[in-house]
């Protein structure tokens, strides 16, 4: 193996090295993808956002925080997942995010 393959990493590792050190990068990142929430055919990609930060935090530590157990925290923010209000709060909350509300321009 030559040094090149040695020090490469995925994009998976290399978006939680980022997303771990810079919080502001980590909000934009979630903020995009709750606006995603808004239409069923992309929520699933929000609540794999929401994921992938909780990841770069490291989800033993997002769960203990947020008071939910590991597992039901992987399956909540599965593609799959639905979770409660109170769980999304709770996630944002352990890694330093919360959720605001802006007025939505196609109603103004």
């Amino acid at each position: 193996m030559n040094k090149l393959n040695k020090a490469s990493i995925s994009n998976h590792d290399a978006m939680l090295r980022e997303l771990r050190a810079d919080p502001e990068y980590a909000a934009e990142f979630v903020k995009v993808a709750l606006e995603e929430m808004e239409d069923p055919d992309t929520c699933a990609a929000a609540l794999l956002a929401l994921r992938t930060v909780a990841e770069a935090y490291g989800m033993a530590k997002v769960a203990e925080e947020a008071g939910i157990q590991r597992e039901s925290l992987y399956r909540s923010l599965s593609p799959s997942g639905n979770p409660t209000l109170r769980t999304l709060m709770a996630v944002m909350k352990a890694v330093g995010l919360r959720i605001s509300a802006v007025p939505d321009k196609a109603h103004a």
